[in-house]
């Protein structure tokens, strides 16, 4: 399965999906921004929503640029790291469950959830989804 979200569909569509997680969280992104003086932004409802996944939980693992975010999310027993690598880490992945892929052009901000040009898909394929895995445990067992 195979399914489109384009610019402000994001947080209606993945949201869900993070509301619905059972066992993992997976995520690689290169710009995620947190809202604490605006609850109801659509970024920080999504913020929320993996927040609400871990309370219940799920197991978040999240490689990020900025280590701001590393600093509010370990706190409330996320595993976050800030990968230190001469490359630049311009992904954006989350993997639900192990199966359950979401990846394209969304950072994880109020901008691209609300006024960037955006495209990104919903992947659940279990033929694809070891590679993606394979992809995000590489980058996490990177020091």
């Amino acid at each position: 399965m195979l399914e489109t979200i384009s610019g402000r569909e994001f947080p209606k569509k993945v949201i869900p999906l993070i509301e619905q997680a059972k066992q993992s969280i997976d995520v690689v992104v290169f710009d995620w921004r947190w809202y604490p003086s605006d609850p109801g932004a659509a970024c920080q409802l999504f913020n929320q929503a993996i927040i609400c996944a871990r309370r219940r939980g799920v197991k978040v693992r999240a490689l990020v640029n900025n280590s701001d975010i590393a600093k509010i999310l370990i706190p409330e027993g996320c595993q976050a790291k800030k990968l230190i690598t001469t490359k630049l880490m311009h992904c954006k992945l989350m993997i639900i469950d192990t199966t359950t892929i979401i990846t394209g052009s969304h950072n994880y901000s109020q901008a691209a959830f609300q006024m960037n040009l955006e495209l990104s898909v919903i992947i659940k394929d279990e033929a694809v989804s070891p590679d993606f895995n394979s992809f995000f445990n590489n980058l996490w067992g990177l020091k």
